[in-house]
């Protein structure tokens, strides 16, 4: 299980490079360490033989004996002069199985030769060619045993390696202990502080405080703390939405049965003889409708159930007329605001005419309460034409546009509101009811010159 773990692989993964490191530099140090063994073989081999020439070999066979057994050869020839002499003999005991040239040797040549040295097990008598020292004439050779070579590379192999694994391991015992201390640390904090703050992300207490050292660490601490504050920010907004939503809820529910009372007058207003009041109690009552049906629908997007629309086939005129009507009801005599109707009379679409009626209603308002709000004279033009399988409809305004952040936020619940006082419920139950219709609402655009939302209603079921 350790070895799962960031600082368990980290540390076999060390310990393995360190010592692949240390193999690398193992079989050069090994060919170097050969070289340097033949080399010291030939100057031992150099000194007896040139002791023997300082006595016009007037020594005894034992004292000859003792230099070849000191210089760890078996015979010494010297090339002086063009001549090839035999200076220093002794039996050899077996044929000589490989030669090798120490003059110019290559890299290459050198480990191979070591490593075939180390691989050898049977003990062989090899001869050695090289340049005397101080140019104690032109050639030295020697023969002699490769068993004392081959236990003299084996030893210092072993060395090197006793002392790359110990060095593997305080390396890797040091970046264990960096590691543990600049990142699997830091690690270990931020899963604790989203494990705590999982457990009351409402708690702002349990938002983590970047402190790690490591730049790539403390930038995902950072990140983490915006995340998280982002989150326990969105999370108070929904409760209060929610509880702002119940409050509306019971409102509504209390506002239902006033207006239910007000229709029940209204309906009574009917009956009157004086022709004015015949003439608006029907726009009353329907007023009064609309708003017991608004109230029940309020509290079924408080429950987040809007009722399926009921399609029926609709003449898109006169319910846009009716739409018109009602807005100038509720705008001053003075009004500077001119509504406009583009759209052929025999244009006919499958729809909710009740649900349809609030969506046009709400952009035709937010239009009209735009274009009043700067004082100047404008318009608001309401646009429809069949495009293939679809009806689309234009609501176009002369208004001064869209803040900024009614842009960004426009179909976001209590956070698309575009005027001073509103809630911003309007757009986002009107997109959600053209939605219910397999539709679109969209902002097509808003600048200094106006606003035009586009709604796409489907012809077919």
């Amino acid at each position: 299980m350790f070895f799962r773990t960031l600082s368990g692989r980290f540390l076999l993964l060390t310990i393995i490079f360190v010592l692949l490191a240390e193999v690398l530099i193992l079989v050069p140090s090994v060919a170097r360490y050969r070289e340097d063994y033949l080399l010291t073989r030939l100057e031992r081999a150099q000194i007896a033989s040139l002791a023997l020439l300082a006595s016009d070999g007037a020594i005894s066979d034992k004292l000859a004996e003792e230099l070849l057994i000191n210089a760890g050869v078996y015979n010494v020839v010297l090339r002086r002069d063009a001549m090839r002499e035999l200076v220093l003999s002794s039996p050899v005991p077996g044929p000589i199985s490989a030669t090798y040239d120490l003059r110019n040797p290559s890299p290459p040549e050198m480990m191979r030769d070591a490593i075939l040295a180390l691989l050898d097990r049977e003990a062989r008598v090899i001869r050695v060619f090289g340049d005397p020292v101080r140019e104690a004439g032109l050639l030295i050779e020697v023969t002699m045993d490769s068993a004392p070579l081959r236990e003299e590379l084996i030893d210092y192999a072993l060395r090197i390696l006793l002392l790359s694994l110990v060095l593997s391991v305080a390396t890797a015992a040091l970046l264990f202990l960096a590691v543990q201390r600049l990142i699997v640390t830091p690690m270990r904090r931020v899963v604790v502080s989203m494990a705590e703050y999982g457990k009351a992300p409402e708690d702002a207490r349990r938002i983590i405080t970047p402190a790690a050292s490591v730049t790539e660490l403390r930038e995902a601490e950072e990140v983490l703390a915006r995340m998280q504050t982002d989150l326990t920010n969105a999370l108070r907004q929904k409760e209060r939405l929610a509880q702002l939503g119940g409050a509306v809820a019971r409102i509504s529910h209390d506002l239902r049965n006033i207006l239910a009372t007000a229709t029940l007058v209204a309906d009574r207003i009917e009956s009157s003889s004086d022709p004015a009041v015949t003439r608006a109690a029907p726009k009353l009552v329907g007023a009064l409708s609309r708003a017991v049906n608004l109230c029940e629908s309020t509290l079924a997007f408080g429950k987040a159930e809007e009722p399926p629309p009921k399609l029926t086939k609709v003449a898109l005129r006169p319910l846009i007329q009716e739409v018109i009507e009602s807005e100038r009801l509720a705008t001053k005599e003075d009004s500077p605001v001119e509504f406009l109707i583009d759209l052929p009379s025999a244009l006919t679409l499958r729809a909710d005419s009740e649900q349809l009626f609030r969506v046009l209603s709400n952009l035709v308002r937010n239009a009209r309460q735009a274009i009043d709000a700067t004082g100047a004279a404008g318009s608001v033009e309401i646009s429809a034409h069949e495009q293939g399988q679809s009806c689309i409809i234009r609501v176009i305004d002369t208004g001064p546009g869209l803040p900024q952040r009614a842009r960004e936020n426009l179909f976001a619940a209590f956070q698309g509101g575009a005027r001073k006082g509103g809630i911003g419920l309007g757009l986002v139950i009107a997109a959600e009811l053209v939605r219910g219709h397999g539709g679109k609402l969209e902002l097509v655009r808003s600048d200094a010159e106006g606003t035009e939302f586009r709604i796409a209603l489907p012809q077919a079921d």
